[in-house]
């Protein structure tokens, strides 16, 4: 008998701790239905999906959420294209030096080591640290990296990548120098091919496009199957 209560107990707190580790966020698992995810429509090129992760970076989400539902970012552009680097808007002047958080002042930074920029990041854009407002991008390089590499980073960044990481930067790639420094709150689950596009476009000595990359809205939805 106690050997039976024994190994129930063994079974149940096996259980509880692989409950635990289901809690990681998984930046590549598709969307569960009624969660909440965002349509970027860009005017000529088509849509970006996105999903957040609100259990990671709240402020973050919730700021870029609440700006899209207000339309915030509707008719503004991707003022700062970079090919095989990155798509960067939700500044109101255009210039990158403009726009403001749901609160007014800057906020912070949400790191965590659940989420990293791998291509496909949505992430904030910012000026150092904790100065986030409403600027942000989206990671598009597929520029993979092995261990020899990541250890380099580590070493001038003074940090350090999990198993997952160096995992997935060698498969999906990514820009993991930017890790620990833009807050990662969310990841594109569809239209990377969109995402590919609008890089591709010619830009002028500043990386602006020279015909505007617009966003003609962004609506926030729950997600359906």
């Amino acid at each position: 008998m106690k050997k039976a209560v024994s190994l129930i107990l063994i079974m149940v707190i096996s259980l509880t701790l692989l409950g635990g580790c289901s809690k990681k966020a998984d930046q590549f698992s598709e969307p569960k239905n009624g969660e909440t995810v965002a349509e970027i429509v860009i005017k000529d090129y088509g849509s970006i999906f996105v999903k957040f992760f609100d259990d990671v970076a709240p402020k973050a989400v919730e700021n870029f959420t609440k700006h899209a539902k207000d339309g915030y970012y509707n008719g503004l552009s991707f003022h700062r294209v970079i090919n095989d680097f990155m798509i960067q808007g939700g500044d109101p002047t255009g210039t990158g030096a403009g726009g403001e958080s749901i609160w007014g002042d800057n906020f912070e930074d949400e790191f965590s080591d659940k989420l990293q920029p791998y291509r496909g990041a949505l992430c904030m854009a910012n000026s150092g640290p904790n100065t986030n407002g409403s600027q942000f991008f989206i990671v598009q390089t597929k520029q993979t990296y092995g261990m020899d590499m990541l250890s380099k980073v580590e070493q001038q960044n003074g940090i350090k990548f999990n198993e997952e990481a160096v995992a997935k930067y060698s498969e999906v790639g990514g820009t993991p120098w930017l890790y620990n420094k833009h807050t990662v709150f969310g990841q594109v689950y569809d239209g990377l091919d969109i995402l590919d596009t609008v890089a591709a476009v010619e830009v002028d000595s500043n990386d602006k496009p020279v015909k505007d990359v617009i966003i003609d809205k962004i609506n926030v939805f729950k997600y359906k199957k």
